[in-house]
């Protein structure tokens, strides 16, 4: 029972702050919005093509409902306009520009919209949340697509006795390719699990996604400790099951990145941490070259080949012959490759299946909008890393005091960072979907609130306490 005195001088206590109901119904809109976004796979496993356009298109038109009349109440100059990710703007213009010279335009003005979309709901929600709202958002996210993944997992194992294909079609006759299903019934016989993404890739790296968000609030010391920890048991245990190989070198990236913020936090000195960035910088590059020159051997005890699964020898080498058709403005923009569309149609094909991107980012960059599309996305993923670092290794300062603790949250951004970057080696989902919302999100936050306690309802986090606004 809370206790306070009595004495006549002392003021009367004061209920604590609680937030309106209009702001909870906001954050639970965000919550759903990140959940279509990650779990986009899903969806069209559940409802089809159609079904998930029309699921994306209505959350694109409540975004834009729910965020213009508020932009209009709080007057135009509340939003941050001159701290826009101008980068990732200026791609996504040029995205829609490219229909004038595409060779698909079709494609290009379906995926032209989905990435305005997207967009959009990446500036809108960086706009309306705290940094604190931000992470809680993306965990309540993670939570829900982790726990409907083992519920799915458990209904096909124990109740349906055998895989499931997309929209509950009934199995065919026969065998038929695994790459087909949906969930592949791997629970218990120890194969890869897919969840309700229905990709073990996919889902590996959004386990790794959950693993660090739920790891930066249990090291801010929120409430109900115990059962976050059992949350990143579960995400840890998915991304061993998925034995997806991209996403454990995520993770090893995302540790060294982790111990050398950690080492750059204690360091007292600029020559401390100029120390910390030679060896660093000088470990990293033979690490770099020893997993090259054992790719083999590694990929091999992931049951991989040296090709990286096809990728070098079938996809990347047919997408440089096409690059080099229109080099500068490329083809025209399709993130991803629309499967029906005669230009991609059996172009490049994998299990039988229209392959739907280039397995590399920047490849993919080139493909569609040339080397002016490279530029824009290497400076939009480049300022994302500048930007990020920093949020996480400079001690938090906006006025004399030089002695505030530094916050878990910081370390987010630049993890997330790191893991997209990593991930664009083998895969283009960092462009596209919710690889691009997370780099429009955190640039948008990174370049309007640069510091953890410092903006509108924005909260810091100090260890061992409970988080306290900023007056």
């Amino acid at each position: 029972m809370a206790q306070y005195t009595k004495h006549p001088v002392a003021a009367p206590p004061t209920a604590p702050e609680r937030e309106s109901t209009g702001h909870l119904l906001l954050r639970g809109y965000v919550i759903a919005v990140l959940f279509v976004a990650f779990a986009h796979s899903a969806v069209y496993n559940l409802l089809g093509e159609i079904g998930a356009a029309v699921v994306l298109a209505l959350f694109s038109a409540a975004t834009l409902a729910i965020g213009v009349p508020m932009l209009a109440r709080k007057r135009p100059q509340a939003f941050r306009w001159r701290r826009l990710p101008w980068a990732a703007v200026g791609y996504t213009a040029l995205a829609l520009l490219s229909v004038a010279w595409s060779h698909w335009r079709v494609p290009t003005v379906a995926t032209g919209v989905l990435l305005a979309a997207v967009t959009v709901n990446g500036l809108f929600i960086a706009h309306v949340l705290t940094w604190q709202e931000i992470v809680r958002a993306l965990s309540s996210a993670f939570k829900w697509i982790l726990g409907l993944s083992l519920a799915l997992e458990l209904w096909v194992s124990l109740v349906l006795h055998g895989p499931l294909l997309p929209n509950f079609v009934d199995l065919p006759d026969g065998r038929i390719d695994p790459q087909w299903y949906w969930v592949r019934d791997n629970l218990f016989d120890g194969g890869r699990i897919q969840g309700i993404l229905g990709n073990a890739n996919l889902l590996g790296i959004v386990s790794l996604f959950a693993l660090i968000t739920f790891g930066v609030l249990f090291a801010a010391r929120v409430r109900w400790r115990t059962t976050l920890a059992l949350w990143m048991l579960l995400a840890a245990y998915f991304l061993v099951r998925t034995a997806s190989a991209t996403a454990l070198a995520c993770a090893a990236a995302a540790a060294v990145v982790l111990v050398v913020a950690l080492l750059m936090r204690r360091a007292t000195t600029p020559t401390a941490r100029t120390r910390i960035y030679v060896v660093a910088i000088g470990a990293t590059a033979v690490g770099a070259l020893a997993v090259w020159l054992l790719r083999e051997p590694l990929l091999g005890l992931l049951g991989r080949s040296a090709d990286l699964t096809g990728r070098s020898d079938k996809i990347w080498a047919k997408v440089l012959g096409r690059v080099g058709e229109h080099p500068i403005i490329g083809n025209g923009f399709s993130s991803p490759w629309v499967p029906d569309d005669p230009a991609f149609d059996g172009w490049i094909v994998d299990h039988g299946i229209t392959v739907f991107h280039a397995h590399n980012m920047w490849l993919d960059v080139l493909l569609q909008l040339g080397v002016i599309g490279l530029v824009l996305m290497a400076v939009a993923y480049g300022s994302l890393l500048w930007r990020s670092w920093f949020f996480a290794v400079d001690r938090p300062r906006w006025d004399l005091d030089a002695r505030r603790p530094y916050s878990p949250l910081t370390l987010l951004p630049s993890l997330f960072t790191v893991v997209l970057l990593v991930q664009g080696l083998t895969e283009s989902t960092p462009i596209m979907l919710w690889g691009w919302l997370l780099l429009v999100l955190l640039s948008f936050k990174l370049k309007s609130v640069p510091l953890v306690g410092v903006g509108e309802r924005d909260l810091v986090f100090e260890r061992g306490t409970a988080p306290r606004r900023v007056p």
